[in-house]
């Protein structure tokens, strides 16, 4: 106990010493702690306009969809001859609820019904690139909640099959110019529609195509009254349809497999007034928005185990869906991060290295200036390692005020950037830290060889120094 008390004791002392020697040269110690101060603070300032910029990258490159996955349903052939991807309907509403239940790592999910048809407003027509029914999940997954004018449709309108519709930028330019388009009415292949809100305009996406020029409906609407089969892209309003019940049948028939139907056929009016809904209602794509991007790998899998499971897939059996994310953007935020992280490094390596040679520089020339009294301090009885610590103590408070100070400049710095010219910031806690323990770091390094070398003095040759 007496042992770590005089210990405890003597540590105070010599620190206690080494603040009265900087006190007596005060400018001289605040010349060299300014490399410090600015090191620090520039590691602070670029730390937290970093974090701020990856954020800012981050939710960019989120709203072009980089978390979102995409499951499509599998190929078909005929005759040995591949239709190509979604050419077979494999996904359900089961498989979408299946996935949300089972797939934590998912913020949310909706299936997709596609079409693509005429729209119609007053003596205005218009063939929206994307035309789909979905569920009010979809602008979750697309980032889309901010809707300028209106609301989003509900699950009772998806349940009750509702006419109603959102309808993007692109559609609003097209066919209402500078009106208002809400609690208006379009018509979609010759139904009315109600228009309960418009979307936020998002622009081309990466391939370029317009993300604005949409219309969303709810799924059940889309699928029994708008189009029963996928037709992604074909414009369905353009396609001759031809009405059974204005066939004529007949029975002088060529060929003996062919049948007369004896029983009358609904027209096609009919079978849209009346539509038969499957217990089991294919979709066209379901869309999912995974947390974090990191996540993005394990998600696929977890999506995976789950259809191959419901879809009672065996081991060594191909896949009857396919998975696709957002590869490219993902590569293009990671790519950001680490540039911006080395960049970061960089600057810090080299703002504390300038500050870690001043400090040296400056503790040569006090052991040059102290030499008289350090030969004193020896031939009254100092030891080496008491010389040795002094002059490392001193070079450690002086790493450390300057650290304060740089860290107070950081964010001060940080704040009046974000506060006046706008730029995304963010406080970054690892960084405040990482730069305190950096400054006792650079002391200890940097103060080692001046200290050594004011240890090993000797005292007879320091007595005489002039």
């Amino acid at each position: 106990m007496k042992t770590l008390s005089s210990t405890w004791t003597s540590s105070i002392r010599v620190v206690r010493r080494a603040a009265k020697a900087l006190r007596r040269n005060f400018l001289r110690s605040a010349l060299t702690t300014l490399g410090i101060v600015i090191g620090v603070a520039a590691v602070i300032a670029m730390m937290e306009i970093g974090r701020g910029s990856t954020r800012a990258i981050q939710e960019t490159i989120a709203r072009m969809g980089a978390n979102n996955l995409m499951i499509q349903p599998g190929t078909a052939a005929s005759g040995g001859v591949s239709l190509g991807g979604g050419s077979q309907q494999t996904l359900t509403l089961m498989d979408a609820d299946l996935v949300r239940t089972e797939c934590s790592m998912l913020d949310s999910v909706a299936p997709v019904v596609r079409s693509r048809t005429q729209i119609i407003y007053g003596n205005k027509n218009w063939v929206p690139f994307y035309l789909h029914g979905t569920t009010p999940e979809y602008l979750q997954v697309r980032e889309w909640e901010n809707l300028p004018e209106g609301v989003n449709f509900t699950e009772q309108d998806v349940r009750n099959a509702a006419q109603v519709c959102l309808i993007g930028q692109t559609i609003v330019r097209e066919l209402f110019e500078s009106e208002s388009p809400l609690g208006k009415e379009l018509r979609i292949n010759g139904r009315p529609f109600k228009i309960i809100g418009t979307l936020s305009s998002k622009g081309a996406n990466t391939m370029g195509l317009d993300q604005d020029d949409i219309v969303l409906t709810p799924w059940t609407t889309m699928k029994y009254k708008i189009s029963g089969t996928s037709v992604a892209n074909v414009n369905q309003s353009a396609a001759a349809v031809a009405d059974p019940s204005q066939q004529v049948n007949t029975i002088s028939a060529r060929y003996p497999s062919q049948r007369t139907t004896l029983y009358p056929q609904a027209s096609v009016q009919q079978k849209a007034n009346n539509p038969q809904i499957e217990r089991t209602t294919s979709v066209d794509v379901i869309m999912l928005r995974v947390g974090r991007a990191a996540d993005v790998p394990a998600a696929k899998k977890s999506i995976t185990d789950v259809l191959h499971r419901s879809h009672r897939i065996r081991p060594g059996k191909p896949d009857d869906f396919n998975i696709r994310d957002q590869t490219e953007q993902n590569e293009a935020l990671s790519s950001s991060s680490r540039v911006m992280s080395g960049l970061l490094l960089a600057v810090a390596t080299i703002s504390l290295v300038v500050g870690g040679v001043g400090i040296m520089n400056i503790m040569l020339v006090s052991v040059t200036e102290r030499t008289r009294e350090i030969g004193l301090r020896m031939a009254v009885g100092a030891r080496r390692g008491d010389i040795l610590r002094q002059f490392l103590v001193e070079a450690i408070i002086l790493c450390l005020v300057g650290g304060g100070l740089g860290i107070a400049l950081g964010r001060a710095s940080s704040l009046i950037l974000r506060t006046v010219f706008s730029w995304p910031t963010e406080t970054s806690i690892p960084a405040i830290v990482a730069s305190i323990s950096v400054s006792v770091t650079v002391g200890i390094v940097f103060g080692f060889y001046p200290a050594w070398k004011a240890s090993r003095l000797d005292p007879i040759q320091a007595l005489r120094y002039e």
